[in-house]
């Protein structure tokens, strides 16, 4: 694993459009940094972006928590369960997971709450997804010319290949203050945006000092002194897991799903073929920290006259929370705005969707096209 490889865009960053899968409840969180900072030799911010772009990684198993406090409505859980996707809530509150990491191609990740267990697993071709709930699980094959990468994204590393993506003359780096992360010693990186569009004031990156791989990530909303987003280990062995983590052997019981080609696994073993996966027209505008991503995706984007059938009472509630989000206007259009600490997204009435990491006066710019 080298976090400065297969790094995706920036926008990938806001919490409406995340892909990291976790669930769980919220101990340990008092061990994300403790005692006193460590006495490091010196680091420049050079030397430690070249420390990030020469690590490798053969094998980890650990704990992950990620603590969200984005300033939202409860929307994001409603959309998960509307979708089917209990995983979606993770836009708020506390969530705990364990990764093992084994190679490119042999990931495992074990999401656990109250209520049962989820499993992601990929072993050489092989994907697994399973629900302890439901006792349901996905079967996919992939191509043998898939591309040797991470499929299941879940740690700081994975976290801090987007925020790197960032790096240009709109942002200054900087080295901040020495950490002790999950129990080993740290540096912290600084990207801080220079663009005042933009709502996040820092993204701060703790490197493990011995191995340079990232062992926290912390984003900063403007004017706020505690993180925003934070994900980080809590208990990290960088050891290379035993290669049975990565074997998935179904339950007794368990109703096995095959994807076939074209198709992917979805959650609780739900499948989706080629349509559900299209893509809505998508452009973008702007660069850097203040790039806003501007989707079609048909008409009424505010939900306003919505009629989900009777037998979706989840969809109903979505909806409804769509249609009590704050009514906005100007000479770009109408619509509805979702606002958070380190995001806004416009859903205009004629069926746009404008988000970013950015103050809504942004968006209601590129609103006018």
């Amino acid at each position: 694993m080298s976090v400065m490889k297969n790094r995706a865009v920036l926008r990938w960053l806001v919490p409406v459009t995340a892909g990291v899968a976790v669930i769980g409840g919220g101990a340990a969180v008092g061990t994300f940094a403790a005692g006193a900072d460590p006495a490091l030799p010196p680091r420049s911010a050079a030397q430690l972006l070249e420390d990030l772009r020469t690590s490798r990684l053969d094998g980890l198993s650990g704990t992950v928590v990620q603590r969200a406090d984005l300033g939202l409505p409860p929307i994001a859980a409603l959309a998960g369960r509307a979708t089917g996707n209990d995983l979606a809530g993770l836009v708020s509150g506390t969530h705990t997971l364990r990764v093992w990491y084994g190679g490119e191609d042999r990931q495992r990740l074990a999401l656990v709450d109250t209520l049962g267990e989820q499993d992601i697993l990929r072993n050489g071709r092989d994907v697994w997804t399973w629900n302890s709930r439901e006792n349901t699980a996905t079967h996919r094959l992939l191509p043998a010319d898939a591309p040797d990468r991470a499929t299941v994204p879940a740690t700081p590393a994975d976290a801090a290949d987007r925020a790197l993506e960032a790096i240009d003359p709109t942002t200054a780096v900087t080295v901040g203050r020495t950490a002790t992360v999950a129990g080993r010693s740290a540096y912290e990186l600084v990207l801080t945006p220079r663009d005042k569009a933009s709502l996040v004031h820092q993204v701060r990156i703790a490197l493990d000092a011995k191995e340079h791989v990232p062992l926290r990530l912390q984003v900063l909303a403007d004017g706020q002194d505690e993180p925003a987003f934070q994900v980080a280990f809590t208990q990290v062995d960088f050891r290379t897991p035993e290669a049975d983590q990565f074997r998935f052997n179904p339950p007794p019981g368990v109703k096995v799903t095959e994807a076939t080609e074209g198709e992917r696994p979805g959650p609780a073993g739900k499948r989706f073929d080629k349509k559900d996966a299209e893509k809505p027209d998508v452009r973008t505008v702007g660069t850097g920290w203040t790039t806003v991503v501007v989707a079609k995706i048909g008409d009424a984007a505010t939900g306003d006259g919505a009629k989900p059938g009777a037998d979706a009472p989840d969809a109903q509630m979505l909806a409804g929370v769509l249609g009590d989000l704050p009514k906005v206007s100007g000479d770009w259009g109408s619509g509805r705005l979702l606002s958070g600490k380190l995001f806004s997204v416009l859903l205009t009435d004629d069926g746009r969707v404008i988000a970013g990491l950015v103050t809504p006066e942004r968006l209601y710019e590129a609103a006018k096209g």
